[in-house]
C-alpha cells in the first residue's frame, strides 16, 4: 500500500466543522446527536485493572500532559498486569465520552523493557471501560502495531505497510473521531495515524458498525459511555522468567471543542525525534 501524506491544513478544516457544530449543540444523552464532548484538563491513572502478579514492582509518575509513565517488573509465571490512565475533567474520575462526542488525541509513546509487552493509546467501550479498545504497540515479539477490540475498527499497520514497533525509539499515534449522523448512512468513523522511524503512516476513514440498538448505549459509533486514554500490559514468562517495561507518553494533545490545548507536535518536530 502506498504511503499517505498528511495534509495538516485539509484536516483541520475538515475537524473544525465537525468541531464548531458539536459545540453549538446541546447536551443530551449522548445517543445520538446533538451530544456532548468533553473538556479534559487532566488524567487519571488506575494501576492493575489486571493483577496476577500483585507482589510485582509497579510505578507510576503523571505530569499531564507534559508525559506520563508507568513501569512494572513481573516475575510471575503466565497471566498479565494493565496499567491504563484517561482524560478527566476534574483530576477525580475518568471523563465520560459520548457516541456524539467529536475529538482528536495523541502522544509521544515511547516503549522499551525486557521480555514481550505491549502499550499505546486506548479507547475503551461502555462494557469494558478500562481494558478494551486498543491502539497497540508491541514490545520486542513481532512488534506489530494495531488497532483492536471493543468497538474499535480492526487496522494493522504491520499488515498495512509493513511496519513494527521498534523498542525504545518514539512513536506517534494519533485517534480521531468522528460522529457524523449516527447512521447506516452516514456513521461515526475513525483515523489512526503514526509517525515512526521518520516516517508517517495514516489509516483510511474507517466505519464503525451498528451496534446493538436494544441495550441503550446508542448505534453506529463508539457508543455512550466510551472512555479515551492509554493503556500498558505486561505478561508473565515462564517459572523464574522476568518481564520489565517502562513506558511513556509524553507531548499528550486532546482537540476538543472547548478543550484545554497541549502543544501539538509538528511533523519538523516529530522528525527531530530520530536525529
Amino acid at each position: 500500500m502506498k504511503r499517505i501524506s498528511y495534509s495538516s491544513l485539509a484536516f483541520a478544516a475538515v475537524l473544525a466543522l465537525g468541531l464548531v457544530a458539536s459545540s453549538l449543540a446541546v447536551a443530551q444523552t449522548g445517543i445520538t446527536c446533538p451530544g456532548y464532548t468533553p473538556n479534559p484538563n487532566s488524567a487519571i491513572v488506575t494501576m492493575r485493572v489486571f493483577n496476577d502478579c500483585p507482589g510485582s514492582t509497579a510505578a507510576f509518575t503523571n505530569n499531564y500532559p507534559a508525559s506520563i509513565q508507568i513501569s512494572d517488573e513481573y516475575d510471575c509465571p503466565g497471566g498479565a498486569n494493565l496499567h491504563v490512565w484517561s482524560f478527566s475533567e476534574d483530576g477525580i474520575s475518568p471523563a465520560v465520552f459520548e457516541n456524539c462526542s467529536h475529538y482528536k488525541y495523541s502522544c509521544v509513546f515511547t516503549g522499551s523493557g525486557v521480555g514481550v509487552s505491549e502499550g499505546g493509546l486506548r479507547l475503551s467501550p461502555w462494557w469494558s471501560l478500562d481494558v478494551d479498545g486498543r491502539f497497540t504497540a508491541r514490545i520486542n515479539g513481532n512488534g506489530e502495531i494495531a488497532c483492536f477490540g471493543g468497538r474499535l475498527p480492526f487496522y494493522s499497520f504491520t499488515g498495512a505497510y509493513g511496519v513494527t514497533y521498534t523498542p525504545g525509539m518514539p512513536i506517534w499515534m494519533e485517534i480521531t473521531y468522528i460522529p457524523h449522523d449516527l447512521t447506516e448512512a452516514a456513521p461515526a468513523q475513525i483515523v489512526y495515524k503514526i509517525f515512526h522511524m521518520g516516517q508517517t503512516y495514516v489509516s483510511p476513514y474507517l466505519n464503525f458498525d451498528m451496534g446493538t440498538e436494544a441495550e441503550g448505549k446508542g448505534i453506529w459509533g463508539e457508543l455512550t459511555p466510551a472512555r479515551v486514554g492509554g493503556y500498558c500490559q505486561i505478561s508473565g514468562g515462564g517459572a523464574g522468567a522476568v518481564t520489565s517495561f517502562t513506558n511513556n507518553w509524553g507531548n499528550i494533545h486532546y482537540e476538543g471543542p472547548g478543550a484545554t490545548d497541549a502543544t501539538h507536535p509538528t511533523w519538523g518536530q516529530l522528525k527531530t525525534l530520530y536525529r
